[in-house]
């Protein structure tokens, strides 16, 4: 059975009264941008073909209503720009689907037909966005496509939007930044299920829609669920000023490696005066960190690529649009937006480390930064996905790490014997669950969710510190402005209530895996071995790729699995032929239905594959 949210505190309430007050709600010219150029609205929920529902805007439509007391007043501004969907003209030839998927799709047209921008994250939304578009302006067919960087809500659907056949015949370009394969496969394996878990908080996947629960991640509304895909690119972007052109259509790339994507690029369409901004500059503060996890992103680097784009293509440019969001339109205004984005990255970059270099920590300079008003009272600097609070911790650790210099924190207790300790230091269970209710009674839900989250890991089976954390967490999610909190501290609050809901969403799809190369197969592999279960354990495999003609051996040896591509001067224990597209297998265990010839100890195979310990989609995160 589902517990039943709680109301706003009357902390909560002030809070709320208090934000209305002072930003700046009078101005609605976004409202006017997210509005215009609209020729549809969607057609209604995206399903799968066993009739699952993979996405549903309407589910939002309660946002058309008052802002309630449950929800930060400028998250929900946001949320209702951010539901706002349709198809829509950007500049004439140039239309965007909004509203369909985390993301935007846009479609470019040319002498012939469309080229497709970034086709969402399910082959389900992506087919239906073209669906729309098409019934509106023609059965045009694709005539190229464009991944503006290597996040997957910027390529997975692309099955939907053409097929591998057309791509492989040279009907279909697919244009990327140098080093997308590499990056957009690597992000969804290696560390893809604890980022597959934790971004089942971070965009609230779990929660009901509605004023206590989900209303949206601030750079879009929620991830779809349908079927991930991916063609592999054909034309690799590697300049600034590269100028390509498809179907008629001139695009003059800017590369911007290392800013919201490790390999990203902008594009400008001159005869339109266009500019897509990729993620680079969108309707709010991006961010460095994820709360997903992910590496550091480079804030210096980004202010600088801005200031690029703003050099490059400033003085011609009329539009500028994104992947996520709405358009800005007129040069004054585009430019003054690229501006903003700009000094709001430089500026946290800058102060952060001016204020480390005195001193102060992550946490400490998060309390003490404020914005200069220009960028405190634009919306489009506002932390509705990434925070000024948790991008600078971020930086911090870009360049400092995690340790604080503090030696107290150097070797500190795992977080359960760290909570059994202050459990007992605060006289008990009873007691410290007792001091976190008083904290919450006082509105001080900081203080209560910390001295709470002691309590649930000393004992997570005592049902009173639960219910207090979750209060806690509750009134935190309430009172924030950024979207990905919001749907942390209510996501916290549903599994303590609820039970685990464990990952929602899986990225991990059968095309990323068939496109990885040998090397990154071996990675995975070695990720996955059980250290102390392999310290006995010696063997080594030999791989031949019959297609490629390569040859690999893989050796493991004192809980390490490494692998070479030389020459070797000793006979393997096992030797495995099969071909690039199948060694994916090897990690599985499938060995016999995929065709993969075994010649030598057959038993290696099988003792590597006993020592290997996949990823947990469902580990704990609020409870020890």
């Amino acid at each position: 059975m589902t517990s039943s949210p709680k109301p706003a505190s009357p902390t909560i309430i002030d809070q709320q009264s208090e934000i209305r007050a002072r930003l700046p709600f009078r101005d609605t010219r976004d409202f006017e941008d997210a509005g215009r150029g609209r020729v549809a609205p969607l057609d209604g929920a995206v399903y799968a073909e066993d009739g699952r529902v993979v996405w549903d805007n309407s589910t939002y439509d309660f946002l058309r209503g008052e802002c309630p007391d449950t929800v930060n007043p400028s998250l929900w501004r946001q949320s209702q720009l951010v539901a706002t969907g349709g198809l829509f003209e950007v500049v004439p030839g140039i239309y965007q689907v909004r509203g369909m998927d985390l993301s935007n799709i846009s479609f470019v047209e040319g002498e012939t037909g469309v080229i497709v921008i970034d086709p969402l994250i399910s082959v389900e939304t992506a087919a239906a966005a073209l669906a729309l578009y098409r019934s509106h302006r023609g059965d045009r067919s694709v005539t190229g496509v464009i991944y503006s960087h290597s996040h997957i809500d910027h390529f997975g659907g692309v099955k939907g939007v053409t097929t591998q056949e057309d791509v492989d015949a040279g009907r279909v370009p697919i244009l990327a930044p140098e080093g997308f394969l590499e990056h957009a496969i690597a992000e969804n394996v290696y560390a893809g299920t604890a980022m597959g878990r934790r971004a089942g908080y971070m965009y609230g996947a779990a929660l009901a829609r509605g004023p206590q629960g989900g209303v949206g991640a601030g750079l879009g509304q929620t991830t779809s669920t349908g079927s991930v895909s991916l063609i592999v690119p054909t034309v690799e972007v590697t300049t600034t000023g590269q100028e390509e052109t498809v179907d008629g259509v001139r695009i003059v790339f800017q590369m911007a490696p290392d800013t919201e994507a490790p390999s990203e690029m902008l594009f400008y369409f001159p005869d339109r005066r266009a500019l897509c901004a990729a993620e680079d500059a969108t309707h709010n503060l991006h961010n460095l960190l994820t709360l997903r996890g992910a590496v550091v992103r480079d804030p210096h680097g980004w202010s600088k690529y801005l200031t690029e784009t703003i050099d490059l293509f400033g003085a011609d440019l009329e539009v500028v649009f994104a992947s996520h969001h709405w358009p800005t339109w007129g040069n004054d205004r585009a430019l003054e937006f690229l501006g903003l984005q700009r000094d709001l990255y430089a500026y946290l970059h800058d102060q952060t480390i001016r204020m480390l270099n005195q001193g102060y920590v992550g946490p400490e300079i998060a309390e003490r930064i404020e914005l200069p008003p220009a960028l405190e009272n634009a919306w489009s600097t506002r932390g509705y996905y990434g925070s000024v609070s948790h991008n600078v911790k971020a930086i911090y650790q870009r360049y400092l790490g995690w340790f604080d210099g503090n030696p107290a924190h150097l070797f500190e207790h795992v977080p359960a014997e760290r909570a059994a300790r202050y459990v007992e230091l605060a006289g008990g269970i009873d007691a410290i669950v007792a001091a976190a209710r008083t904290a919450y009674e006082a509105g001080d839900f900081r203080w209560a969710a910390e001295v709470a989250n002691h309590a649930v890991f000393a004992q997570p089976d005592h049902a009173d510190a639960r219910e207090v954390l979750a209060d806690a967490y509750e009134q935190l999610g309430y009172g924030s402005e950024n979207g990905t909190w919001r749907d942390f501290f209510l996501s916290g609050a549903t599994e303590l209530r609820d039970g685990a809901f464990g990952t929602p969403t899986t990225t991990a799809a059968a095309d990323l895996l068939a496109e990885l190369t040998p090397a990154m197969v071996f990675d995975a592999l070695a990720i996955q071995v059980n250290g102390p279960a392999a310290w006995d354990e010696k063997l080594t495999i030999d791989v031949v790729l019959q297609d490629s003609g390569e040859r690999y051996r893989v050796r493991l040896a004192n809980g390490v699995l490494t692998y070479s591509h030389r020459p070797q001067r000793d006979e393997a224990d096992t030797t495995v032929t099969t071909t690039r597209k199948a060694l994916p297998a090897l990690a599985t265990g499938t060995l016999a239905q995929t065709g993969i010839e075994v010649t030598g100890d057959e038993s290696a195979i099988g003792r590597l594959l006993d020592v290997l310990e996949p990823g947990d989609p469902d580990f704990a995160i609020v409870t020890p």
